[in-house]
């Protein structure tokens, strides 16, 4: 079965005074129709710039190299901004991070919403309106027809990112790109919203790529997961091979960080993986995580790492063998 997605050696750096800033480092995955992929990692790990990659929408100082980026057999890297503008909305949508930041706070929720079909589909204002209505319905929003009438500075952040989700939804995209869907949000909003995207996601047969640091939101809605670290993949596979048989060591680091229904004791310290994050400006080799890992050798400082295939959708980065463990 084709891909939805397919990303091949995605590379972006940033061009900044202090120096070249590699972002993303030779990144490759594929997003399958009704599945979600989720790229997991710490802040700063390129998550988010990849998104961006995809959309085309990098800063002016992004420099984006590839093999290929493809969407449903079309390559978006051979497309001018016109072209990729037509995609961006109507065949694939991101939901950003901060809902406050990415509504425009001197237009009503209804003329950003109409706005959002109309750009792309040749649709009238009274259509482009009803489907409006539906949408905030979809995504649980009571009173739909009086909230169009509002702007975003009058609604709660959980409303403001159901509004996000259903502005994704207008055009019907293939694809659904959520970043940090839930930063900010109380934990009972958090849940809603994660239960609201994956029966959307459902409901309507779209593929998502879902950008988090939180592995409890991962285990109840991906299908397949991506480790990043310092802008590269660390380590692929599907969620119960990630939680059940984590390879790499920062895999295993971000697992014994997080609580175990059933194992972890009341009042038991978590663990935690010291040290910090190095800088991704200048020249860059060996394991970018061997200063913080316990296991590092003096080749893990010297050697050129590349991904290690085990089978289809699982591979890891790291000179230490994998080691099978049981439950």
């Amino acid at each position: 079965m084709s891909a939805l997605l397919e990303v091949k050696h995605l590379n972006v750096d940033l061009n900044l005074p202090a120096g070249m800033l590699h972002a993303v480092r030779d990144v490759s995955f594929s997003v399958q129709k009704g599945k979600t992929l989720s790229l997991v990692g710490e802040s700063g790990c390129g998550k988010s710039m990849i998104a961006l990659a995809i959309m085309g929408l990098l800063p002016p100082s992004g420099i984006c190299h590839a093999e290929k980026i493809a969407f449903e057999g079309d390559d978006l890297l051979k497309m001018d901004e016109k072209k990729l503008s037509t995609f961006r909305g109507a065949r694939m949508a991101m939901i950003f991070q901060e809902p406050m930041t990415s509504l425009d706070p001197c237009y009503t929720i209804g003329n950003q919403l109409v706005e959002a079909l109309t750009e792309h589909k040749k649709v009238s204002a009274k259509e482009a309106k009803e489907r409006a209505v539906f949408l905030l319905e979809k995504v649980g929003i009571t009173g739909s027809s009086s909230r169009l009438k509002q702007y975003p500075h009058q609604l709660s952040g959980g409303l403001r990112q159901r509004i996000m989700i259903a502005m994704g939804l207008m055009c019907g995209p293939s694809l659904i790109i959520a970043d940090e869907p839930t930063t900010a949000l109380d934990v009972t909003i958090q849940a809603q919203i994660m239960e609201l995207l994956s029966s959307i996601q459902q409901e309507f047969n779209m593929g998502m790529i879902l950008i988090t640091h939180d592995l409890g939101v991962v285990s109840r809605v991906a299908d397949d997961v991506v480790i990043m670290y310092c802008g590269q993949v660390v380590e692929t596979g599907n969620i119960n091979e990630i939680f059940n048989n984590p390879i790499h060591p920062y895999t295993r680091g971000l697992m014994e960080c997080i609580p175990v229904p059933g194992k972890t004791k009341p009042g038991e310290k978590l663990g935690s993986i010291p040290g910090i994050v190095p800088t991704p400006i200048g020249d860059l080799w060996g394991c970018s995580f061997r200063n913080r890992c316990s296991l590092a050798k003096q080749e893990c400082a010297t050697r050129g790492l590349e991904l290690t295939k085990i089978s289809d959708k699982r591979s890891f980065r790291c000179v230490i063998p994998p080691v099978e463990t049981t439950e």
